[in-house]
């Protein structure tokens, strides 16, 4: 189960692409303005929209590397692509994600998310 990454924070330490990526000041002033709440909407948008798809449009290129806390989350966790998706989590290609999939990415996201804003 996806979720498990919120007890063993799994193999993102040993990526320096991966464990480089935080958010600024822009972002904490953004997720200040609109909430949590609110960022857990665009995440879920984004993932159901750019990742759930069995072949998302310009997969590989869908998230942007900032411009939105979700999207610095999403290349942080290897949530940005399906090829990352399944080469760090081992869910295969060319299926559409379930919905239980989309809530848990969601919810790893926030997790992320949060634990960035106490380290800022």
């Amino acid at each position: 189960m996806l979720i498990q990454y919120c007890r063993n924070k799994p193999y993102f330490a040993h990526s320096k692409f991966r464990s480089s990526s935080k958010l600024d000041e822009k972002d904490l002033l953004y997720i200040n303005k609109v909430g949590l709440d609110k960022i857990k909407e665009h995440a879920f948008e984004f993932i159901s929209k750019r990742l759930a798809p069995a072949k998302p449009y310009k997969d590989g290129k869908q998230t942007p590397y900032s411009g939105h806390p979700v999207f610095k989350a999403q290349h942080a966790l290897g949530f940005c692509c399906r090829s990352c998706l399944n080469k760090w989590w081992k869910i295969e290609r060319n299926r559409q994600l379930n919905l239980e999939e989309m809530n848990q990415i969601t919810e790893i996201i926030i997790g992320w998310i949060k634990e960035n804003i106490n380290t800022n």
